[in-house]
């Protein structure tokens, strides 16, 4: 794995890599979000590649549905 290295200016803003925004499908407007684990900042396109590679992830019996309804339920009540 090669290291690819970038400065973060005085606003924050950071500059991806040309080479890692074609390979990644990265565009103007592409969201990203940022994931802390452990002791690492991972930067994730969300990109509709992406998006799609997490179908079915869940499986079948999973409460994901039921928790989001949930949740937007308790978003209208504030």
């Amino acid at each position: 794995m090669k290291a690819e290295v970038s400065t973060v200016t005085t606003k924050g803003q950071l500059v991806i890599p040309s080479k890692l925004r074609r390979k990644y499908s990265i565009k103007k407007g592409t969201k990203v979000a940022f994931v802390e684990e452990e002791n690492r900042l991972i930067l994730q396109p969300l990109t509709a590649e992406f998006i799609r590679s997490l179908r079915g992830c869940l499986g079948k019996d999973s409460k994901a549905l039921e928790f989001l309804l949930e949740e937007r339920r308790r978003e209208r009540k504030l």
